[in-house]
């Protein structure tokens, strides 16, 4: 990925700035997924590299943006692009590394203009979906919808996480390794499932852990108010004036939400249910995951590649970081 982040002028003002972000250790799930997704399908990691590391550049700058739409202090231990270099040039760095991030897709061209243009259809796709998905929570947090349901959130999740999470990865290095020929719909169905398990695990993670390990804000997404599933849950169980609350602190400024609030918040979350449910929920994707991965590489040709991915089920609902 080195390769692709320029060190162009200005460097101070934008160069420094779109390095600093891949260059903080990150799981890595999204290029690994189409790595391995590629040699599943008989292709070979040289041919999926220039998607892999599209793929990753643009993680990187859908993150600078995300933070800043949530005006997150921390990413991956460190202060977010924002809090060091200011609103302003954190934006324009995120819009550079997107588009730089359509460099390396140009590497696919080596694959014929069929299967290139397959790869940039696809890459449009999920980017498409992404950003849908987002304006669906920021929209949802902007609002202060409270009246949402388990299906809510599954359409939320699909968009935001899973297309660029799970579902693009295993296409995108199918289409690779298959040379296009691959069936995409059994594929997609298990990244649908793995990608609302990782989800539901990453708000877990986030709203249990702690600043140091997992490089966030303690009780950021409940502080933020983005609707998870545990607190979809909570709206849809609290009762009387334990509803009205938690309705009360989602109206309340940002700002004005202390970690005494937010703990309340969490208390309830455990006191409703909330939290079980939704780790019976992301077992019960894990299951469907399960059920589904044969069906996905019925027809693999590289067994290492295909037992990678399969052990990524369980990782991701017991991952704790």
């Amino acid at each position: 990925m080195e390769d692709f982040l320029e060190s162009g002028q200005p460097s101070k003002y934008l160069y420094d700035l779109i390095r600093d972000y891949p260059r903080r250790a990150g799981k890595g799930i999204r290029p690994a997924l189409l790595l391995a997704s590629c040699q599943a399908h008989g292709g070979s990691l040289r041919e999926a590299l220039g998607p892999a590391v599209a793929l990753e550049m643009l993680h990187n700058a859908f993150l600078i943006h995300d933070d800043l739409e949530d005006a997150s202090p921390r990413r991956r231990g460190a202060a977010t692009l924002h809090e060091v270099h200011g609103v302003a040039l954190a934006v324009n760095a995120g819009d550079a590394l997107a588009a730089l991030a359509l460099q390396p897709l140009m590497e696919s061209s080596l694959l014929g203009s069929r299967v290139s243009r397959r790869l940039i259809e696809e890459f449009l796709l999920m980017i498409r979906q992404t950003t849908e998905g987002q304006a669906l929570e920021l929209g949802w947090r902007r609002d202060n919808v409270v009246d949402l349901g388990p299906a809510d959130y599954l359409r939320l999740v699909v968009k935001k996480t899973c297309w660029y999470t799970t579902v693009a990865p295993l296409r995108l290095g199918a289409i690779v390794g298959s040379r296009d020929t691959a069936a995409l719909d059994s594929l997609s169905r298990f990244g649908l499932y793995l990608g609302i398990a990782f989800q539901i695990r990453d708000d877990l993670l986030s709203m249990l852990g702690s600043c140091e390990r997992h490089g966030k804000e303690a009780l950021g997404d409940i502080r933020e108010g983005k609707r998870t599933l545990m607190l979809i849950h909570l709206l849809a169980t609290a009762a009387g004036r334990d509803r009205v609350e938690v309705v009360d602190y989602l109206a309340s400024a940002e700002s004005e939400r202390s970690l005494v609030d937010g703990l309340r918040v969490l208390e309830l979350m455990e006191a409703y249910g909330s939290l079980a449910f939704a780790r019976e929920y992301a077992d019960g994707m894990m299951v469907a995951a399960c059920e589904a991965f044969d069906d996905a590489f019925a027809g693999a040709r590289g067994a290492a590649a295909t037992e990678f991915i399969r052990e990524l089920i369980p990782y991701v609902i017991t991952r704790t970081l």
